[in-house]
Formats: C-alpha cells, structure tokens, sequence
C-alpha cells in the first residue's frame, strides 16, 4: 500500500492537520529530551505531544470518512476544512504556550495579552471543532455510506465523541478552588478551574500524566474522544475475522456486535465520569467502582454471546439455502 495515497486522495486540509500535528508531535519529543522545564512537575512537551498524537488520530478519521460520501460532497469539504482549521489554531496555542514556558488552559493572567488571546482561541475553537464534527457525521449517515457495522460504529463513536467534548462543560461547573501557581518563567499565574476534584493539578500516571492522587476530568474526557476509534477498529476487525467465521460474515450479526461494543462504551463512558466526579484516580478505584466495572463486562460479555448464538441459527449469509430445496423441507 502507497503510505501517501491518504495524502494524495483524502480531504487535504484535514490531512494538512495530519501533517502538522505528526510535526508537533516529533518536536514534543525532543522538546522532552532537551528541555528540562517543568509546569506542575511536568515536562512543557507533554501537552503539545498528547495533542499532536490526538489530532492526528482525529482529523485523519474524519479525512477516510469523507471519502465515503456520495452526495453533498461540498458540504463536506466544508465542515472538514473548518475542522482542519480549528483543530490547527487550538493545537498551535497550545504549542505557543508551551514554547512561552507557561499554562495554556485555565491561566487568568489577563496582564499577558497573547494568554488572553488564547483563552478565546480555545473557548471558540472546541464550539467550532463540535459543531463541524456533528455535520461531518450527519451528512455521512443520512446518506448511508457506510455498511451497517461502520455505520453503527460511526454513529456510536460521534455520540461518545460528542459528550467527551462536554465533559470540560462539567468540570467547568464543577468547584474548584483558584489558586496561584508559578510557571517556567517565575511568573505567577492565577488558574481560574483545574482538571479533577481532590488534585485539580496532579498528575503522575505514566504517559498520560493523569492524576493519581484525585478525580481527573481527563480521563473520561479522553475516552469519549477517542472512542469512535475503539469502534471503528471493532467494525474492521469484524470484518477480518469475516473471512474465517461464517457467523460473522452475516452482515446483521456484526452490525449487532458493533452496538454491543458501543453500549459497553458507554457504560464505560458513565462509569470513568462517576469515578472522577468522587475525586477517585483511575489506578485506585474504590469496591463500588470495581463491582460496576465486574457488571459491565459481565453483561456486555453475555450480550456478545447471546448475539453469536442467535448468528448461527440464521441463515448462510454467503451460500442461502436454494428456494426449491428451502420449498420441498416443509
């Protein structure tokens, strides 16, 4: 396979986005190699790193998906382009906050004109990164452009994308003390909201730098982003798996397994959300977080099962029987 035929043939300004957030992220890489600054005892890189990897993963979705579309094929140019352009100025001032050596959410220093400018980046930007993403599906599944396991995955996945998006809605609302930190700079920096209850600057986890000491509003917020790539994967690995499960290359059964995994998604959703709104890390659930957890996958386990059974009663899917022979065994 041609690894730039994405870039020669899918939409080119999400795959412009593509392009440069691959270039953040190789410079969040050697920005954590050679820069020793650290905001919160975390590296100034790793934001621009986890979003870079984030967009990436995004845009390039919403790029393959536009390439399915057989009507309003403009309308979709549109919102892909208004998308690319979001995602790119919410991402770059993230980048330049990080260069600058100081907070890029939540920072209130209203005496710093380019801080102030980004606080109304940011507000507009996720408004214009949702709205554009919901006319990107809606045009997509109006039209049926996809078969019925992708459909289902998309569908499930805009859903779940779309309440991670809120989630900063909530923990906006939620109260949060201000307070003063310091940045790289030795500027202190008054932060108006955090990301968690019990810890609203924690971090420690590896990699993600999630709070180990409280609620992080991050966690759910990532999962409900990214879950539309859960459920794509799911809906193609069916479909491999298709050529050597007769059960499962019946159309039906894979688009039911599909909604399957988009319900245990949600529930995982809701689940991540309870976790965080009791100040409870994700590495130290409580009794009551572990029996919810044990439920879901005990239900959701048994439902994928219970669709498999039915699956192999239905009929071949690749050989029906013949109409005479179907006649004559009445």
């Amino acid at each position: 396979m041609n690894l730039l035929h994405p870039w020669r043939t899918w939409h080119r300004p999400l795959m412009a986005n593509v392009t440069l957030m691959l270039g953040l992220v190789l410079v969040s890489v050697a920005g954590l190699l050679l820069d020793d600054r650290l905001l919160l005892a975390e590296s100034v890189w790793v934001k621009p790193l986890k979003f870079g990897i984030a967009f990436t993963l995004y845009s390039g979705t919403l790029a393959w998906l536009l390439t399915k579309l057989r009507k309003a094929r403009r309308t979709g140019w549109w919102a892909g382009t208004v998308f690319a352009v979001a995602a790119t100025a919410e991402v770059a001032g993230i980048a330049v906050q990080a260069a600058r050596g100081t907070f890029s959410h939540f920072n209130a220093n209203v005496d710093d004109p380019v801080t102030v400018a980004m606080t109304q980046l940011f507000t507009y930007g996720v408004a214009g990164l949702l709205i554009t993403q919901l006319v990107i599906a809606g045009v997509l599944l109006a039209q049926r452009a996809l078969d019925r396991p992708f459909t289902r995955a998309v569908r499930w996945g805009i859903l779940l994308s779309t309440a991670g998006m809120l989630v900063p809605i909530w923990w906006m609302a939620t109260s949060i003390h201000e307070r003063t930190v310091v940045d790289t700079n030795g500027t202190s920096v008054r932060m108006y909201q955090g990301h968690g209850i019990g810890d609203p600057d924690g971090n420690g986890m590896l990699l993600t730098h999630w709070s180990t000491t409280g609620g992080d509003f991050r966690v759910p917020h990532f999962f409900g982003l990214h879950a539309i790539h859960a459920l794509l994967l799911t809906a193609f690995l069916l479909q491999v798996l298709a050529r050597r499960s007769r059960v499962l290359q019946d159309e039906v059964v894979r688009a039911r397994l599909v909604t399957v995994a988009g319900t245990a998604c949600t529930g995982l959703l809701a689940l991540l959300a309870w976790q965080t709104g009791r100040g409870q890390p994700l590495i130290h659930p409580d009794a009551a977080t572990l029996l919810a957890l044990a439920a879901l996958i005990v239900v959701t386990t048994g439902t994928a099962t219970a669709v498999l059974m039915a699956g192999t009663e239905r009929p071949d899917p690749v050989h029906p029987q013949p109409l005479e022979h179907a006649v004559h065994s009445r």
